[in-house]
């Protein structure tokens, strides 16, 4: 995946609005905007890096999308994040059925 679509992602699993981002990173909306257009260039390091510590992954992810450790936090499986990404897209009772099935599961498989 493109820095981009790394990107996009880590904006989408973290919750957090584009100008949240922007304002917590330090970093000029507009710039976080074109970072997500088509064709896009990478941010600066210190940029990349800013953006990265708020979203809780590494540069390594949003440039290649390794599942790396970060310092602080202990980054999520790429398939665990696609999974949880479209559990969040269901309607609230299909995500609370989605989840205790899960949870049964578990303690079946276990």
């Amino acid at each position: 995946m493109s820095f981009r679509e790394n990107l996009r992602e880590a904006i989408d699993f973290s919750g957090l609005e584009q100008k949240e981002l922007a304002h917590k990173a330090n970093v000029n909306l507009r710039n976080i905007e074109n970072y997500l257009r088509e064709n896009a260039s990478i941010p600066a390091a210190d940029k990349a890096v800013r953006i990265a510590n708020v979203l809780g992954v590494t540069v390594e992810y949003l440039v290649n999308g390794q599942n790396t450790l970060h310092e602080t936090n202990s980054m999520v499986d790429p398939e665990i994040r696609k999974l949880i990404l479209s559990i969040k897209k269901l309607p609230k009772n299909k995500q609370y059925i989605v989840i205790q099935t899960a949870i049964h599961l578990a303690g079946i498989l276990a």
